[in-house]
């Protein structure tokens, strides 16, 4: 099948690879253009730009699917299907009409459940027991189009945003494949998504990982894994900055509920810090400009151990 792919972080690269692998005819790879990355801010090409190279790919970089060049571009490449994953914008009407069997999308998560930009990061704050990797057809709304195909795993109570979303994308990219013939000889029929069931995540900001120590600890350890690898679950302690990498919620603690409070030493020995429903360990954390570290490590490094977190 002719097929234009869009997409742009290296997760990304994952169903494009997979794609090529399956002996499809990759007609494009649109994604967004050079951006400066890094201490020397130099131009860094997106990851499924390097991919594209690397398979020989013809790739086009524009600013924005709004400009009617691009749009017109993209139709004189005359393909069958389109297939998004994480590209970067939400596709206008105009370029939704370009293939005629419209444009297949891998989000990874169980539709209708969070819609959005951070499906796994919600997906893992929200406690759930499994998560999965949806196949759907785009329409003009946020991944409320219908279905083609689905897959669960189940969502362990040690998963990380970030390996989980290659997990996940490695295995919507097996499932892409296998779905795409059946659905272009027609034999699945995409079936509607139930909107009342649809829950939204939002686009993560640097301030979404400050915590809040007046929050559970239940909270507060899903943070440090939803939040991994950005923008992390971020404290302080006599404004020092910390960065908390692992936790574990001590279900046996009973004390003061004094949120942000060191009072003691966890089960795995690091520190112990009262929040507002039990207590959280600290089992690895990173101090700003400095390497990760043991929680028990840092603690064994205090001088006073009087304070509170947070401040």
């Amino acid at each position: 099948m002719r097929i234009l792919f869009m997409g742009s972080p290296a997760f990304a690269a994952l169903p494009l690879e997979a794609l090529a692998a399956a002996g499809h005819e990759v007609v494009a790879v649109v994604t967004q253009p050079d951006r400066p990355a890094g201490r020397q801010r130099q131009l860094t090409p997106p990851p499924v730009k390097q991919a594209a190279g690397r398979l020989g790919l013809p790739v086009i970089q524009p600013e924005t699917l709004r400009d009617p060049a691009v749009v017109a571009q993209l139709g004189a490449l005359r393909p069958d299907v389109g297939v998004v994953a994480a590209y970067g914008e939400i596709l206008r009407r105009n370029v939704l009409a370009i293939p005629p069997l419209g444009y297949l999308n891998i989000h990874p998560s169980l539709l209708p459940l969070h819609r959005g930009p951070t499906p796994v990061a919600g997906a893992i704050l929200a406690g759930d027991r499994e998560t999965g990797v949806t196949i759907m057809r785009l329409d003009p709304g946020m991944d409320s189009g219908p279905i083609l195909a689905q897959a669960v795993v189940e969502l362990t109570p040690t998963a990380r945003a970030g390996p989980l979303t290659d997990a996940l994308f490695s295995l919507g990219s097996r499932l892409l494949v296998e779905s795409l013939a059946a659905y272009a000889a027609g034999q699945i029929a995409p079936r509607p998504q139930d909107h009342s069931l649809a829950t939204i995540t939002q686009l993560l900001k640097k301030g979404d990982g400050a915590v809040d120590w007046s929050l559970p600890a239940l909270v507060i350890e899903r943070m440090t894994r939803a939040y991994d690898p950005w923008p992390g679950a971020q404290t302080s302690w006599r404004g020092q900055g910390l960065r908390l990498i692992a936790a574990a919620v001590d279900a046996d603690w009973s004390g003061p509920q004094v949120p942000g409070s060191l009072v003691g030493q966890g089960v795995g020995r690091g520190p112990l810090i009262a929040t507002g429903s039990g207590a959280l360990e600290l089992r690895e954390l990173q101090p700003a400009g400095r390497r990760p570290m043991s929680g028990e490590s840092w603690l064994a490094g205090l001088r006073d151990r009087d304070g509170r977190f947070g401040r």
